[in-house]
C-alpha cells in the first residue's frame, strides 16, 4: 500500500516537472484533480483563482502576500496571454511606471484588448485586473515587453497619457521624458494626429527638466504645419526641476530623479551635523565599542538568532570552525563571524572619512569587499560556492511581504553606478546617509545581506559629519521596514528620514 509520504513525493515529482522552466503560475487543469488537491493541502501550491494556482511553500503562513507578489507579473502575462492571445497590453500609465523601472505590484492593473469586457477580475490580497475594451490594438512597433507583460513603447505610452499623470507620478514622467533622445517619432505622431495639446503639455515637459531646444523644436514644427500650439508645464510648481546632464539609462534617470525629489525632506528632518571630529581615536574607539550591539540588533533584523556570547566569541577569536563542528554547521555563528569580519573593513574606511576623503569615492571601492566579508564564512565552511563571492545578483529577486519589486539584474550595475555618482556628488550628509541606506534596499544589488550592506553604508556616511554610529535596533524592525516600504512603494523619503533623524538624536551626546 503506498504511504502518505509516497503519495505526496509522486505529486511533488508533477510539481518539479512543471516547474523545471521557471515558472511559478500554473493552469489548474495542468494537474489531475488527485495532485492538485494534495499539493494544495500540503502548501505547495496557493490558489489565485478558478483555473489558475501559483508555487507556495508549506512555510509561509496563513496571510503571508509573498508567494502572491513573487508572482504577480507573471500570472498577469500567463492569464492575459490565455484569455487575448497576443491582443493586450497595460494601459499608457501603468505602461510608463513599468518603463519607469517602478515595478510596483499596483492595487488594480488595468488590461487593453479589442476582447476587454470592462469587467474586474479580482485577485489576491486586494489586488484586481481590469481588462479594458478598446477597439484597436497599437501597431506592433508601438509595443514591447517589461516584466515579461506588453506595454506601449516610451514615445507611445507618453503621447496617450492624460496631465494628471504627471502630477501623481513625477518621477516616472520625468525619466521617460528625460530617456527620449531623438524627436523625430514624437513630432511624427504630433503632426500626424494634429495633436495640439499634447504637443504644449511635451514642450513644456522638455523645458521643464531644461531641454529647451527640444521644446522649442516642438513648438516650431507644429507652427510650420499651421497648429496653433500653447506651451503648458505639465509638472506641478513644487516638483523636481533638472538642468544638469541627463544620463540615459531609464534607471538611472530614476534614481537621478528620486534623489532630487527627496533631498529637501531628508535635510529638513535631521539635526545639523557636528562636522568632522578633532578627536580621531575617540571617535574610532566609538565606533569599535558599538560592534558589540550593532552586530546583535543588524544579524537579528535579518532573522539570525545571536547571543553575546555568540559575538564574543568570534570577536575573541575563540570561534573555530576547523575544530568546531557546530561552527562549521551554525548558520548563526557563520553570519556573527562573516559580520565582524565586514565590520572591520567598514571601521578602515570610517578611517579614511575621519582624514576627509569622500564618502561615495570610498563606499564604491569598498563595498564589494564588505559583501564578500560578510559570506566568506560559509564559502570557507563548504556551504556556498565561491562563484557567490563575484558580487551584484544576475537573478531577479522578490522581497518578502513586500509590493515593491527590485529592479531586473542586467540593470544593477548601472544603478549601483548611479548610486556612487550620486554620494560623490552631494553635499549634504544627511542626505547621502539617508539616500544611500534606502537605495541600497531598493536596488537589492545582491541575492543576501543587503540589509547589512545599506546599515554600513549609512555610518560611514554619517561618519563624514561627525554624527555618531548609530544603531538600528531590532525592536523597531517593524517600523524601519514599514518605513522602508513607504519609500520603496510610495516615493515617500518623509517617514524614513525622520526614523533615522530620531534614533540619531538619541546618540548625538555619544562620544567623538
Amino acid at each position: 500500500m503506498t504511504s502518505p509520504s509516497e503519495k505526496l513525493a509522486a505529486s511533488l515529482k508533477v510539481l518539479k516537472k512543471l516547474q523545471d522552466d521557471g515558472r511559478r503560475v500554473f493552469r489548474s487543469d495542468e494537474f489531475t484533480r488527485v495532485h492538485r488537491e494534495r499539493l494544495l493541502y500540503n502548501g505547495y501550491l496557493q490558489e489565485v483563482m478558478k483555473g489558475w494556482v501559483i508555487s507556495s511553500n508549506p512555510d509561509v503562513r496563513a496571510g503571508d502576500s509573498t508567494p502572491w507578489y513573487t508572482s504577480f507579473w507573471e500570472f498577469c502575462r500567463q492569464y492575459c496571454t490565455s484569455r487575448f492571445g497576443s491582443n493586450w497590453y497595460l494601459a499608457p500609465e501603468q505602461s510608463l511606471l513599468l518603463l519607469a523601472e517602478n515595478s510596483v505590484v499596483p492595487s488594480q492593473l488595468v488590461i487593453c484588448s479589442p476582447n476587454g469586457t470592462n469587467n474586474v477580475v479580482e485577485l489576491l490580497f486586494g489586488t484586481s485586473l481590469f481588462d479594458l475594451k478598446q477597439e484597436e490594438m497599437p501597431l506592433e512597433n508601438d509595443l514591447t515587453e517589461r516584466f515579461g507583460v506588453r506595454v506601449l513603447s516610451p514615445i507611445a505610452a507618453i503621447i496617450r497619457v492624460p496631465v494628471s499623470f504627471y502630477r501623481k507620478f513625477p518621477v516616472e514622467a520625468y525619466t521617460v521624458i528625460a530617456g527620449i533622445q531623438d524627436l523625430s517619432d514624437v513630432l511624427r505622431r504630433l503632426l500626424d494626429g494634429g495633436h495640439s495639446t499634447i504637443a504644449g503639455r511635451l514642450a513644456g515637459a522638455f523645458r521643464n527638466i531644461g531641454r529647451g531646444e527640444f521644446a522649442d523644436e516642438i513648438l516650431s514644427a507644429m507652427k510650420s504645419a499651421m497648429y496653433d500650439v500653447r506651451e503648458a508645464d505639465p509638472f506641478a510648481s513644487d516638483q523636481l526641476t533638472r538642468t544638469t546632464q541627463i544620463p540615459v539609462s531609464p534607471i538611472s534617470i530614476r534614481l537621478e530623479a528620486l534623489w532630487e525629489s527627496m533631498r529637501g525632506e531628508v535635510i529638513d528632518a535631521f539635526p545639523v551635523p557636528p562636522g568632522l571630529p578633532n578627536d580621531r581615536e575617540s571617535y574610532l574607539h566609538h565606533v569599535e565599542s558599538n560592534y558589540a550591539n550593532d552586530a546583535y540588533h543588524s544579524l537579528s533584523i535579518e532573522g539570525y538568532q545571536v547571543t553575546p556570547d555568540l559575538i564574543e566569541r568570534v570577536r575573541s577569536g575563540s570561534w573555530d570552525p576547523g575544530k568546531h563542528e557546530i561552527d562549521r554547521q551554525n548558520r548563526d555563528a557563520l553570519a556573527a563571524r562573516g559580520y565582524w569580519q565586514a565590520f572591520q573593513l567598514v571601521r578602515k574606511a570610517v578611517e579614511r572619512i575621519l582624514h576627509g576623503e569622500n564618502p561615495g569615492s570610498i563606499a564604491r571601492s569598498t563595498h564589494q569587499d564588505w559583501y564578500r566579508e560578510l559570506f566568506q564564512p560559509y564559502v570557507a565552511a563548504g556551504l556556498i560556492p565561491p562563484a557567490e563571492l563575484a558580487g551584484y545578483r544576475n537573478t531577479q529577486v522578490f522581497l518578502r511581504l513586500s509590493r515593491h519589486v527590485p529592479p531586473r539584474s542586467e540593470s544593477v550595475p548601472q544603478a549601483m553606478s548611479t548610486i556612487f555618482d550620486l554620494l560623490e556628488r552631494e553635499s549634504e550628509v544627511s542626505v547621502r546617509a539617508v539616500l544611500g541606506h534606502w537605495l541600497i534596499g531598493y536596488i537589492h544589488p545582491y541575492a543576501d545581506g543587503n540589509g547589512r550592506i545599506a546599515r554600513f553604508l549609512m555610518n560611514l556616511i554619517l561618519a563624514s559629519g561627525g554624527y555618531p554610529w548609530t544603531v538600528i535596533r531590532v525592536e523597531d524592525r517593524t517600523d524601519y521596514l514599514s518605513c522602508l516600504e513607504t519609500a520603496s512603494v510610495g516615493n515617500e523619503i518623509g517617514p524614513f528620514a525622520s526614523f533615522i533623524a530620531e534614533r540619531l538624536r538619541g546618540n548625538m551626546d555619544s562620544p567623538e
